[in-house]
């Protein structure tokens, strides 16, 4: 055997070099397998951004993608400084074609923001996007990690200049789907210890380290522009990027009650505890919404997998973003209902109800 041992190292038997990236490992557990191409109830998807399609071919093709999905209604947020007559644009031509499959948010007025009357200017026109059909007003994560002064200050969440157009939503009965930084991971060192060290290094741009704002004043921003506002419906957008702390993140819930969640891009977190999940689900299950963030059909199923299964320990969607594997977190009817379209018909306004079961 002495003699075997160096010869095997020698021929580079032992002591292959291989990366983290490259390391893929196969799973020899058998367990059983579900594909759900099809949501068991038909769903509301309040966080999408398809606003480039507008023409009757695209539509109709876009339709037939949703029936197949089971996808009832899909909420459209233009991209960033989209409202006024952008968001008329796409509205008008997605509402015209199919009014009862398309709901759409609007975005806040971003230029002039050190104008003295810029308060008043972005408040009536958030109410003239209402009145020409906007749902809702979709705020971007730019608003608090990069929008800045004319003196290239960082502006706070919880500006006091944002004070009317968010009181203005909570008047006019739309909610408020924002999306505040990005994974805790980003903003922390990238050594052995980041979980999500592949990720930041297949997608370097997401690295936070480097910003002026750290992942703890976003979040302590946010939660004071809720309690600010509590007639305000606020759709904490990717579970307020809370999923890996769900204890904190229910203490939250049950001192704002005006916060809302939606599960885009964050179930590798809650199926990886899918006891803990499930349990949360039930706990919240009027305050839950279905969203995806981007349109993309093959990935819906992995959604309804993971909310309507008790599948274990498969996959997750995007490896880069989670090396471990997940569970389903086998939902009860009752919570599906309410997390796939009861919840968005009752704080969406305008949504028809007649394509919903009871």
């Amino acid at each position: 055997m002495r003699c075997i041992l160096p010869l095997v190292a020698a021929c580079g038997l032992w002591g292959q070099s291989l990366s983290f990236e490259e390391y893929e490992p196969r799973s020899t557990l058998v367990t059983e397998q579900r594909h759900v191409p099809r949501a068991k109830y038909p769903f509301v998807d309040v966080h999408l951004h398809q606003t480039r399609c507008v023409t009757a071919q695209c539509l109709d093709g876009l339709l037939k993608d949703m029936d197949a999905l089971n996808m009832a209604v899909m909420v459209n947020s233009p991209v960033r400084g989209g409202g006024g007559a952008r968001f008329r644009e796409f509205s008008e031509a997605q509402k015209g074609h199919a009014p009862k499959r398309f709901a759409a948010f609007t975005n806040l007025e971003e230029t002039g923001l050190d104008d003295p009357g810029y308060a008043e200017r972005a408040a009536r026109l958030l109410e003239d996007d209402i009145r020409a059909g906007a749902q809702g007003l979709k705020v971007w994560k730019h608003f608090g990690m990069g929008l800045k002064d004319a003196g290239g200050k960082r502006i706070p969440l919880d500006d006091p200049r944002f004070d009317r157009a968010f009181e203005t939503c909570g008047r006019r009965g739309i909610p408020v789907l924002i999306h505040t930084a990005d994974p805790k991971p980003f903003w922390d060192p990238m050594d052995r210890f980041n979980e999500r060290w592949l990720e930041l290094k297949t997608h370097p741009r997401r690295n936070a380290s480097a910003l002026d704002v750290t992942w703890e004043t976003l979040i302590a921003e946010q939660r004071r522009l809720f309690a600010k506002h509590p007639r305000t419906r606020f759709i904490n957008a990717h579970f307020g990027w809370m999923a890996h702390d769900l204890g904190e993140l229910g203490r939250w819930m049950e001192k704002l009650p005006n916060m809302y969640l939606e599960i885009a891009a964050i179930l590798g977190e809650l199926g990886r505890q899918p006891r803990a999940a499930r349990a949360f689900f039930i706990r919240f299950q009027d305050r839950i919404l279905f969203g995806k963030d981007t349109w993309n059909t093959a990935e819906y199923p992995y959604y309804f997998r993971v909310l309507e299964t008790a599948d274990e320990y498969f996959d997750h969607l995007r490896r880069y973003q989670a090396y471990w594997k997940v569970y389903g977190l086998d939902l009860p009817d009752e919570v599906l209902r309410k997390v796939y379209y009861r919840n968005a018909l009752r704080i969406i306004p305008g949504l028809d109800a007649s394509a919903f079961p009871n």
